[in-house]
């Protein structure tokens, strides 16, 4: 039977993590993943990796043909590698120091390509952006700022879409590959699929936030989440 207060708290902040995630492609391991880590750390990562399997699915019945094919296969290629590593960080290497050093690269990345005219999308650095993502994402449930800011220039449905296959078959993988390497419990899992009606209701109230950020307003929304999403993972582990 589900736990109420697991409901209440995990809920709530999967919802919110939905509406951010809804509007700029990116936000509900942001949200809900330090939330259930400091309240719930038996339940991570595999709670928010089941959403974050599951949610990009509502953006992608919405805006599937938008989604940048091309650049997907690069990144792909760097996240199987990456994901891999995460495996064997989540294993071995103490999580503090791993969301020290992600945050703090994560930061540097964003002043970089904030004040950059243009942010070079090319196989190098969609591969890498895929390898980090892959590492942190299987780690920490945060893996989606190195992709978002290469896409930040483009319009809301290319990014929304583009990061939604990108996390749903990343998701997936990470989950496959803790459970193989034994670090995934099922209660995990099970808490992942209690927070799913949570996060599609949060996805169904983000609709006004999205259109207001496609109203030329989506790059300064990703520079925006990807900089709380760093200082919360440097916060988090320094907590």
């Amino acid at each position: 039977m589900p736990d109420l207060e697991f409901l209440l708290i995990g809920g709530i902040a999967a919802m919110i993590g939905a509406v951010v995630q809804g509007s700029v492609g990116l936000g509900v391991g942001l949200v809900a993943a330090p939330v259930v880590t400091l309240a719930f750390p038996s339940l991570m990562p595999g709670a928010i990796l089941v959403v974050a399997a599951l949610l990009p699915l509502a953006t992608l019945a919405q805006e599937i043909r938008h989604v940048d094919t091309r650049g997907l296969g690069w990144a792909f290629g760097g996240r199987v590698v990456g994901t891999a590593a995460g495996v064997w960080v989540v294993a071995t290497v103490p999580a503090r120091a791993l969301g020290v050093l992600v945050g703090g690269v994560v930061l540097a990345a964003l002043a970089i390509t904030a004040w950059s005219a243009s942010v070079p999308r090319n196989p190098a650095t969609l591969t890498t952006a895929g390898l980090v993502a892959g590492a942190t994402g299987t780690a920490s449930s945060i893996g989606g700022p190195p992709l978002a800011l290469l896409y930040q220039r483009e319009n809301g449905p290319t990014v929304r879409a583009t990061l939604a296959v990108f996390f749903t078959v990343g998701a997936v993988l990470s989950l496959v590959m803790l459970a193989a390497a034994g670090h995934m419990p099922p209660r995990q899992l099970a808490a992942g699929l209690e927070l799913t009606p949570f996060v599609f209701v949060g996805f169904l109230l983000s609709g006004p936030l999205r259109r207001f950020l496609d109203d030329g307003r989506m790059r300064v929304g990703i520079l925006v989440v990807v900089g709380i999403s760093a200082v919360s993972l440097i916060v988090r582990s320094l907590i």
